[in-house]
């Protein structure tokens, strides 16, 4: 029985440090991508100012509004910062779960995760099959902290 027992610790353990391998890996790929949204941010302002100042000078530009440009740059900053915030979100996972703390925290990143088909779903449904068993659940700190 302790043979079984000491089998699927070390299981548990390669485990968990695979998933805090793919969570560190998904922050990097989702920080990364969340640049683009800098990018439409800043064609935006670039955009909504070049029309602004046609319009002081009193010269006729054909194309869009110049709210179009702004609102590019609003969507572009509202991209970045919830890309940054779910790359910071799943960085803190990898960790956490390096760290045997905050499973309640891991299990919400792994459901929001899963949203990011295919990869991010397998991570997230690999993240429940693994803090769902009792095994795993005994080696996370019982503590109120993060």
């Amino acid at each position: 029985m302790a043979d079984s027992e000491l089998r699927q610790s070390i299981v548990d353990e390669e485990q968990l440090r695979l998933l805090s391998l793919g969570y560190m890996i998904s922050a990097g790929v989702t920080a990364f991508f969340s640049l683009f949204g800098l990018m439409y941010m800043f064609f935006g302002v670039a955009m909504g100012a070049a029309f602004m100042s046609a319009g002081e000078a009193g010269t006729q530009m054909e194309g869009p509004p110049a709210m179009m440009g702004w609102f590019f740059a609003l969507f572009g900053g509202i991209f970045f910062l919830l890309g940054a915030g779910l790359a910071v979100a799943k960085y803190l996972t990898g960790r956490y779960l390096k760290q045997r703390r905050s499973p309640v925290f891991c299990q919400v990143v792994a459901a929001i995760s899963c949203l990011s088909i295919p990869y991010g779903t397998l991570l997230g449904v690999s993240t429940f099959i693994v803090l769902g068993r009792r095994s795993v659940a005994g080696l996370f700190h019982r503590s109120g902290a993060p």
